[in-house]
């Protein structure tokens, strides 16, 4: 296992050192460039497609390892799961090339979204049938119009979220990389490994990139890229929800912490402001530091740090909730999280700059204690 990952790593890394600049000179080629705008933090037009060297090396050297793997190896699932990830993967790319090109639509975009992920559901019956609830007893088996659904809309989410942070140099690359980091070492320690095979793979590719695409970049990975990493990790982290990963629900959405969390506060950012929830802006995460006056460089190496933090969260959490104190645990880590999440956007003010509620509450109480102590 060790011998394969370390191998599939180091193959994909030199693949995506090597294919990265000549998908730079295609993408000026065929005219796939990010012009600079209101929105954007560049101010030079770009190239973009970077993300199509991170698919090329992932799946070349899935491909070359498969035929090398021992006998019986790969079981039945991990078949149908490396089979949907390259077929679903291969959609995903080709509809974020196209936009890199062209500029498609959101709704189209998402129905192109739903139906990769259907492609994964139905035509190789990968989906969520098992989860573990905390405080429940064991695996609760899930129906199929119930884990179905589920599972798309989980593909789909992740998805968009990893897409939705691609807003600077190697900050949807690096983020990615510590959630599949997270996936690599809790598949490990679970002795899965196909699942340490892929992880480590798909973690060399963006590895290899990240060389081209951190900040200066020179090359962009574009939807190409931020829609296919996303598209993998809500592949890899799903299956927590099942075997691998996790044995409570709570570790997937760990794994994807940064991207979750800045969606979400994107959402009630949007409701607030009575703006359309699908209206781009300067609010996320990245902006709302750089607003303080971090650097480019440091906004990407402060948000690297919150996801290390969340991922760190994730390994632990699938290690200590096989105890008997496991559901408390994952209480404690469920309210600790919310709490920081809470006090964090509202000190850099990713919802509102003037709405504090909880910092509000707490400046009180302390004002309180201080008065009944004098």
């Amino acid at each position: 296992m060790v011998t394969i990952g370390i191998t599939g790593f180091a193959i994909s890394l030199a693949l995506a050192l090597v294919l990265t600049p000549l998908v730079k000179k295609f993408a000026h080629r065929i005219g796939a460039v990010d012009v600079p705008n209101h929105r954007k933090v560049h101010t030079r037009i770009m190239p973009r497609l970077g993300g199509l060297a991170i698919y090329a090396a992932f799946t070349a050297c899935i491909l070359f390892l498969l035929p090398w793997l021992p006998d019986g190896w790969l079981s039945s699932h991990d078949e149908r799961l490396i089979g949907g990830l390259l077929t679903g993967g291969t959609l995903i790319v080709l509809l974020g090339a196209l936009d890199d090109k062209f500029q498609l639509s959101a709704k189209l975009k998402l129905l192109a979204q739903i139906g990769a992920a259907c492609v994964v559901v139905f035509g190789f019956d990968v989906q969520i049938d098992l989860v573990n609830i905390p405080f429940g007893s064991a695996m609760q088996s899930l129906a199929d119009w119930i884990g179905i659904p589920l599972t798309i809309f989980w593909i789909v989410g992740v998805t968009n979220a990893i897409n939705l942070i691609d807003g600077l140099d190697g900050l949807a690359a690096g983020v990615s990389g510590i959630a599949i980091s997270s996936i690599l070492v809790m598949a490990a320690l679970m002795g899965q490994g196909t699942v340490v095979m892929i992880s480590a793979i798909l973690l060399g590719a963006i590895i290899g990139f990240l060389f081209f695409n951190f900040h200066p970049a020179k090359i962009f990975m574009g939807d190409t890229g931020s829609l296919f990493l996303g598209f993998a990790l809500a592949m890899l982290s799903m299956l927590g929800f099942k075997q691998i990963t996790v044995v409570s629900f709570v570790t997937p959405l760990l794994l994807i912490g940064v991207p979750l969390s800045d969606t979400f506060f994107a959402i009630i950012r949007r409701w607030v402001q009575k703006k359309p929830i699908f209206e781009p802006d300067k609010g996320h995460l990245h902006h709302c530091l750089q607003q303080l006056g971090f650097s480019h460089r440091k906004t990407v190496l402060i948000i690297y740090g919150i996801a290390g933090f969340f991922g760190a969260c994730a390994v632990v959490q699938s290690v200590i909730s096989k105890s008997g104190s496991g559901n408390w645990i994952t209480f404690i880590v469920i309210c600790v999280l919310v709490f920081l999440l809470q006090i964090g956007a509202e000190l850099i003010g990713i919802v509102d700059k003037t709405r504090r509620p909880l910092l509000n509450l707490l400046f009180r109480l302390k004002t309180q204690a201080d008065s009944r102590s004098k």
